[in-house]
């Protein structure tokens, strides 16, 4: 009897451990089979914005290096965190992507809440797509010929200048608030949807000044209803040569990059990240998608995974100090 039960034991066991095997080898198998069917590629923007458009250019391409469509869909709401979270509770299975800002990815987990993810445990990186230097632009009508005119400007007049964001906690609004910080001047906060309508109110004079992503803003600058004073990369950037930086009118240290970036539910098997990180490099580095980049104002990146994911851990530190200092509460 005992000798029944040990030999029934046994077979427990062993089928047991081939079922573990079968079950650690699956990821394998279907990362090696992968892809089997079409893509979807998350955008947490609305079309036609910064995001969507470069996405679908990422996507294009994408679709012909893995053989299989690569559908890009929009899930616009709350500053990103809308589409984001939908990604981080996606299948981890390869077919799910998020192309994102640094906003959703970064300040959100500051900003609000009940974010209902979190990017550090359920999001993987693969890879830094773009970067942007945001412009700061003032009305042109504005006796201000740079920033030190600027800020001369908003110290003799504390608290009668007016700025636009595109909402409280978005990048517009930190980047200015490190800037108040820094040259210790007073400007009211107005709000708008979006930054169309943000530029609008600084070119008839409803708001002075804003911190804006340069493909919206420079159209007006051209047209001169906007006068262009600096930009926010540490160094001066090729896509705007002789713009001087804010860091070098005066406020050294000053930065606020936007970037844009693709990644995967957490969980992903690790071969499936190496050729999603292996073909948008690549991609990233054929001339047509680089001029479509540039053209945005956007510079081409493409960086490792771990590298992505170190850019988001001194992200945050650097934007957690200035929501801090600013007193910007979470929603």
């Amino acid at each position: 009897m005992s000798r029944s039960i040990a030999q029934m034991n046994r077979r427990r066991i062993l089928l047991a451990l081939a079922a573990a095997g079968v079950c650690a080898a699956a990821p394998f198998a279907r990362a090696e089979s992968w892809p089997a069917r079409p893509l979807r590629m998350v955008v947490p923007f609305p079309p036609g914005s910064s995001p969507d458009l470069n996405a679908r250019l990422l996507a294009e391409k994408l679709a012909g290096a893995l053989g299989q469509p690569v559908v890009v869909e929009n899930r616009p709401g709350a500053g990103g965190n809308i589409g984001t979270g939908m990604v981080a509770r996606a299948a981890p299975d390869g077919y799910t992507l998020l192309f994102t800002i640094n906003g959703p990815l970064v300040t959100a987990p500051m900003l609000w809440r009940h974010l209902g993810y979190d990017p550090v445990r359920q999001l993987a990186p693969v890879s830094l797509v773009a970067t942007s230097p945001n412009v700061l632009v003032i009305d042109a009508r504005l006796p201000a010929r740079n920033l030190r005119e600027f800020v001369a400007l908003a110290k003799a007049k504390p608290g009668a200048l007016n700025y636009g964001s595109v909402g409280s906690g978005s990048a517009a609004h930190l980047a200015m608030e490190q800037l108040k910080a820094m040259a210790g001047i007073e400007l009211q906060h107005v709000p708008y949807p979006g930054f169309p309508q943000v530029t609008t109110a600084i070119a008839s004079g409803q708001v002075q000044a804003g911190f804006m992503v340069p493909a919206i803003a420079m159209p007006l600058v051209s047209a001169g209803k906007l006068r262009l004073l600096a930009v926010t990369s540490s160094g001066r950037t090729a896509l705007l040569p002789g713009v001087p930086t804010v860091a070098e009118s005066g406020y050294p240290g000053f930065e606020a990059i936007s970037w844009q970036a693709v990644l995967v539910p957490a969980g992903t098997p690790a071969p499936i990240v190496e050729r999603l990180y292996r073909e948008v490099v690549a991609i990233l580095q054929s001339e047509d998608v680089r001029d479509k980049l540039r053209a945005q104002y956007f510079a081409p990146a493409g960086t490792a995974p771990d590298s992505l994911r170190r850019t988001m851990e001194s992200e945050k530190l650097r934007w957690a100090k200035v929501i801090r200092a600013a007193g910007v509460q979470p929603e």
